[in-house]
């Protein structure tokens, strides 16, 4: 490995490794997104630039590695049960998002990479979708940036009123989790939400059911960045072929998925994998925090929220609507 490619490497870990142990305290908030505002706070600072060429490596192949890895927390057989009667809420949520993000994205005018980025943030698996998308439309450090920020704000919101809507609402087990896996954004504030429900009614169910919904819209990201892939190669004007320009970390990660499902693999070696891609996604978050500009994070960020909370409360409603026509809720 080039040498000025390793120094950033560790640099970007080292802030990693604070984000992570105060992502454990605060799971609320996550590592991910401490990893971004430590990143930023610290881009306040004069850094060596023999740093650069690793934390761009950071930023972009790291994030990749971190999707590639995440393959092996799906296991496909347990997906397609769940997703049986949970496939129809997923598709109707997805649309509704990504319809939304474009109308949203028309009117405000907002960046195409920015409102591209929400719009999947939002739709699919937040954090993990953007970061799987990103490397695929070419977006900038900053509009990860905003995009993370955006998603973060209702993850924390959801986390926080879901289970006492869900009361209110006199949702069973089983239509919270439904609820909590198709309408709360990132995977973190989906256990978090679930989880506080169980614990108020000592019964793991909603959690169970929502962590399982929640994995089968992580599948989303392959159709979605696939499809993500053709259209940049056909907006280059230059003769590129597709396939060169499809996003083959995307391929790697349905390859980890699937050896999952069929191969027997020891426990200790998926857990490993599973805290390697979430640490790379802390990494490569932190990375992006370093690059990123707050005077830009900010003034490009209204729109962006606007964006966010629309295509949240859109999911919300649908998903109910959804359930409750299915005599689900």
């Amino acid at each position: 490995m080039n040498k000025n490619i390793f120094k950033g490497l560790i640099f970007s870990g080292l802030i990693a490794v604070f984000a992570y142990f105060l992502g454990k305290n605060f799971p609320v908030v996550g590592g991910p997104v401490f990893g971004i505002l430590l990143g930023i706070i610290l881009n306040n600072f004069k850094r060596p630039e023999s740093f650069e060429a690793g934390i761009k490596f950071t930023s972009k192949k790291v994030l990749q590695y971190a999707v590639i890895l995440l393959g092996f927390g799906l296991n496909l057989s347990e997906i397609i049960v769940v997703g049986q009667s949970s496939l129809l809420i997923i598709l109707s949520t997805i649309s509704t998002a990504l319809i939304i993000s474009f109308v949203v994205a028309k009117i405000l005018k907002i960046d195409t990479n920015i409102a591209t980025l929400v719009g999947v943030g939002s739709s699919i698996c937040g954090g993990s979708a953007i970061a799987a998308t990103a490397p695929v439309i070419n977006a900038k450090d900053e509009d990860v940036a905003t995009s993370i920020s955006v998603i973060f704000l209702f993850n924390i919101i959801a986390a926080l009123i879901f289970p006492t809507l869900g009361v209110k609402l006199g949702m069973t087990h089983t239509g919270f989790g439904m609820w909590a896996g198709t309408a709360i954004n990132d995977t973190s504030s989906v256990v978090a939400a679930s989880g506080t429900w169980s614990t108020m009614f000592n019964d793991d169910t909603a959690l169970n059911y929502a962590t399982i919904v929640k994995l089968t819209r992580t599948l989303a990201i392959i159709p979605i960045t696939l499809v993500l892939g053709i259209i940049k190669s056909k907006e280059n004007t230059e003769k590129v072929s597709v396939l060169k320009t499809f996003p083959t970390f995307i391929l790697f990660f349905l390859l980890a998925s699937i050896v999952t499902t069929f191969l027997p693999l020891p426990d200790t070696f998926l857990s490993t994998m599973k805290f390697l891609s979430k640490f790379f996604i802390i990494m490569a978050m932190s990375a992006i925090g370093l690059n990123t500009d707050i005077k830009k994070l900010i003034s490009q960020g209204g729109k962006a929220i606007i964006e966010g909370a629309l295509c949240w409360i859109g999911i919300i409603c649908v998903s109910l609507l959804m359930q409750h026509l299915l005599h689900i809720w």
